[in-house]
């Protein structure tokens, strides 16, 4: 039913003028009407053609109602017949499917598109975004061996605040008091001016005017004219940036951006993946020896200067995202990069399938302070 109105639909358009969005409902409805009159068609199934048939046309096909759909997180395209989402941390199949593998196609070359990227046999793995800044990664076959995959990680329409990460137990409100409110929200003045830097744009930073971003752009199909994170981190150091945020860290451009953290961009930041704050500072040391012959001691001593502070942010086993841990970087002594933890989750149970703990803070005390008292803030000891 839905691809015979389809094409009755694409028959009524009329090519030689441009149809908008009004317009094509307009056709839709009287194509569903008509067809109504031959073959009972029930209210709720008018309305389900009427949106399914638009969002293939003009939107992104089946995929439009599972993005517009608030409470699903991720979108995971295994197959044109198979599709997966992730709604409240718990992964579940849709019941959703593409008409064919050739519709799909369709729809990852509508998206990629959108981004100026391309993608072929040549290039078959792309990351792209859609306009609401939802990150897609996209691989074709044959390197997708059951056909083209596609995965699509949504974002809140408004940033994750505070008060609502201490709602959802992922920090306390005593460890977001001490760090993530005087040191990441109020330490950032609307006065100042940030550049960030992504693979592909997905920092929602809001209420600061003076914002520059930036993305990373692929080589072409002759491999040239590529342009990448260690590029991008070059050209800000020449746009008289008062901080820097590089999206993620994860290669030759750790060096790059070590050496912005110790040239006065005091406040920058940046995320990267290990399993622990302490592993996270040994993968910082594997990237920066990719990108540069130097010896490891200087690395070190490089990382200790620029990093003050590492949060560690974990998943657990009930798929709940929590601050496993807050640690200060201390000085590189004796060869070693020392730290010492300011916040400990500690678990105490399970209710309900959840984990039940908190983020309870150490007996250390912040050592070092200087830059906090330099921007006029404090950390009161507790």
């Amino acid at each position: 039913m839905k691809e015979k109105l389809q094409q009755l639909v694409l028959n009524n358009i009329d090519l030689t003028k441009e149809v908008n969005d009004a317009e094509l409902l307009e056709i839709i409805d009287d194509i569903i009407l008509n067809q109504s009159k031959e073959l009972y068609i029930a209210m709720t199934d008018k309305k389900r053609l009427r949106k399914e048939i638009f969002n293939s046309i003009r939107k992104l096909d089946v995929l439009q109602e599972l993005i517009e759909d608030t409470s699903i997180t991720e979108i995971m395209v295994n197959s044109y017949n198979k599709i997966f989402i992730e709604r409240e941390g718990a992964i579940q199949r849709s019941d959703k499917r593409f008409d064919s593998e050739k519709k799909l196609e369709d729809i990852v070359q509508q998206i990629v598109s959108q981004s100026n990227r391309i993608i072929n046999e040549a290039n078959p793995i792309v990351d792209a975004r859609l306009s609401d800044g939802s990150r897609v990664n996209i691989v074709l076959p044959p390197i997708a061996m059951d056909g083209v995959t596609v995965t699509i990680r949504k974002f809140p329409e408004k940033p994750i605040t505070i008060d609502q990460l201490i709602e959802y137990h992922s920090i306390t409100e005593e460890a977001a008091h001490y760090f993530f409110l005087n040191v990441l929200s109020n330490f950032i003045p609307p006065s100042e001016r940030i550049i960030t830097i992504e693979d592909s744009a997905e920092l929602q930073i809001r209420n600061i005017p003076n914002v520059v971003r930036l993305e990373v752009r692929n080589a072409n199909s002759e491999g040239n004219n590529g342009i990448t994170i260690r590029d991008l981190i070059k050209a800000s150091l020449r746009m008289r940036p008062d901080r820097i945020i590089v999206g993620e860290v994860r290669d030759s451009a750790a060096i790059d951006m070590l050496q912005a953290l110790n040239t006065g961009h005091d406040g920058s930041l940046s995320t990267g993946h290990a399993n622990s704050p302490t592993d996270m500072l040994s993968r910082l040391e594997s990237l920066v020896l990719m990108g540069a012959d130097i010896p490891l001691l200087a690395v070190r001593k490089q990382i200790a200067s620029a990093i003050d502070i590492i949060v560690h942010l974990g998943r657990l086993r009930d798929r709940s995202r929590r601050v496993l841990q807050i640690v200060e970087v201390l000085d590189c002594t004796e060869g070693n990069i020392s730290v010492q933890p300011l916040f400990t989750f500690h678990e105490s149970g399970e209710e309900d399938g959840k984990v039940i703990g908190e983020l309870k803070r150490t007996t250390n005390r912040l050592s070092y302070t200087d830059k906090l008292h330099r921007a006029g803030l404090s950390v009161a000891d507790r």
